[in-house]
């Protein structure tokens, strides 16, 4: 071989030296990126653990924070409201009655049929319309004008002008989704504006009564029998088809719940409370926090970016709003640790731009390969050819930020029924026999339940482990639906057809 071959075949093998090191350095860099996004994996399950030990402990504190809510005011994260609701529907109720449900940039106008005996809804009529934008930033008589104007059109409209009234004036239920601090059940005051609405001469003013006024003004005979809001209209839809019902929860982009309570445990509320039956209690507990809630640095971080921090930490870490922003962190942090996702996305910066819906189909994503995890990496996040093995990966992120909301909104749930004595914790009676547990329901409403499929097998597991087998059976957690609309209309038809109140026992 003359010193030319010498010379190509000596360049050939450095060269070849030289790639192999690329290649067993980009080995090393790939293996040592996994175990850094894997370290990061274990370290998120560690932290967001809920065994049912744990879990048990959420219960009671959250038991212990509706006591001290109920004591006094300003006694407990948890606000622990008086809704002075005493009726519920009794599922006895018959005729037509309406609704007006305003809770955001839309509003609805409801009409439903009751046939009685806890029957089906014979007919249930809905207008939706948006509010124009000027009128967000208008004054209270425009706003109520207008949706006065379209609740009247919307009457006529039905024909129901040939109903037979008797002379008496029609009941509406209006649900009110604004922070109101209420002074009956028909009546309250709007402490602020939400939601882009910014009209300053409403803030203090009775709600009702202003919708009354514009009522009167545009010839309709019509009153507020109800002001409510979306939790408590849950618990009048579900008790009207079954009286078993004792609470409801909304789990949706935010969440809340409300219960029955008995009035002699409404210490604050002695002197106030015209019954000695039970009352409709509006918690608020997103609110809620308890040193055994398993937080980690994302939760941290989340609610240190937050417009509200060290508020609504329980929602913040069971919510629709939060969950798909906690996953976004993850990933986040484990682009900057690895390239096991390529380069770090610029959107992976962007906060919610992880949306909830979109971890409910990653994380139920049963195709071969998938895809849908894929597309959604691509198309939101712009993380395009991810391997199939951090594909999985990102399914485990999703369910376990899910699994452990689900569990944590189990325990508040058996929290309420610890509180009223329907968690089967009264063991047994002098003579030795086991009380006898009373079936118990509690309505659940909300996207995050209906649709995140995971969520809601998570959540019933829990729910079930918690209680124990020898519990479990007798409670029902049922879904509902539109209780902001049709549970207000029922509040109306309760108010006009009841005078019985709330049973506790």
């Amino acid at each position: 071989m003359g010193k030319v071959g010498v010379t190509l075949a000596a360049g050939c093998a450095v060269a070849a030296c030289v790639v192999a090191a690329v290649m067993v350095g980009r080995s090393v860099r790939r293996r040592r990126g996994w175990r850094r996004v894997v370290r990061v994996l274990e370290e998120l399950e560690e932290g967001c653990a809920t065994p049912v030990g744990r879990l048990r402990q959420v219960v009671d504190a959250m038991a212990v924070e509706m006591h001290a809510g109920l004591a006094s005011e300003g006694g407990s994260k948890l606000k622990m409201l008086l809704t002075y609701v005493y009726n519920l529907p009794t599922g006895k109720e018959k005729g037509i009655y309406y609704a007006l449900d305003l809770g955001g940039t839309n509003f609805r106008v409801l009409r439903v049929q009751l046939g009685g005996q806890r029957s089906a809804i014979i007919q249930h009529n809905v207008d939706r319309q948006p509010i124009p934008q000027h009128l967000m930033t208008s004054t209270t008589e425009e706003l109520f004008d207008f949706i006065a104007t379209s609740l009247k059109d919307f009457v006529e409209g039905e024909g129901n002008v040939s109903e037979p009234w008797q002379g008496e004036t029609r009941e509406l239920g209006f649900t009110f989704s604004f922070p109101v601090k209420q002074t009956s059940s028909s009546s309250g005051t709007l402490i602020k504006w939400t939601k882009g609405f910014s009209i300053q001469d409403m803030v203090g003013r009775d709600v009702s009564q202003c919708l009354e006024q514009a009522m009167s003004r545009k010839g309709l005979d019509m009153r507020v029998a109800a002001l409510i809001n979306d939790t408590v209209g849950t618990l009048a839809l579900c008790h009207y088809h079954d009286e078993d019902t004792v609470a409801a929860v909304i789990f949706g982009t935010g969440t809340n719940a409300c219960y029955l309570e008995r009035a002699d445990a409404i210490i604050k509320g002695q002197g106030l409370l015209t019954t000695s039956g039970g009352m409709v209690v509006n918690m608020e507990w997103g609110n809620f926090w308890s040193s055994h809630l398993p937080r980690t640095l994302y939760d941290a971080d989340l609610d240190a970016e937050s417009p509200n921090p060290n508020d609504q930490g329980f929602e913040k870490m069971i919510s629709g709003m939060y969950l798909g922003d906690i996953v976004r962190r993850v990933i986040l942090r484990m682009s900057e640790e690895s390239d096991v996702f390529g380069p770090v996305s610029s959107k992976l910066h962007m906060p919610f731009i992880l949306r909830t819906p979109m971890i409910a189909a990653m994380h139920e994503d049963n195709s071969p390969n998938l895809t849908e995890v894929a597309r959604i990496l691509e198309e939101t996040l712009e993380i395009p050819d991810v391997p199939l093995n951090v594909r999985k990966l990102v399914v485990k992120i999703c369910d376990v930020v899910t699994r452990r909301a689900a569990r944590l909104a189990a325990a508040g749930i058996v929290g309420i029924l610890k509180k009223i004595g329907r968690d089967g914790a009264g063991g047994k009676t002098k003579g030795g026999s086991q009380i006898k547990m009373r079936r118990t329901v509690v309505a659940v409403e909300g996207g995050l339940y209906s649709n995140y499929t995971m969520f809601r097998e998570y959540l019933n597991e829990a729910v079930g482990q918690i209680l124990g087998e020898d519990v479990a059976p007798h409670v029902i957690i049922k879904a509902t639906d539109d209780g902001s609309g049709t549970g207000a209309a029922l509040f109306a038809a309760s108010h006009l057809t009841s005078s019985s109140v709330v049973e506790t026992a």
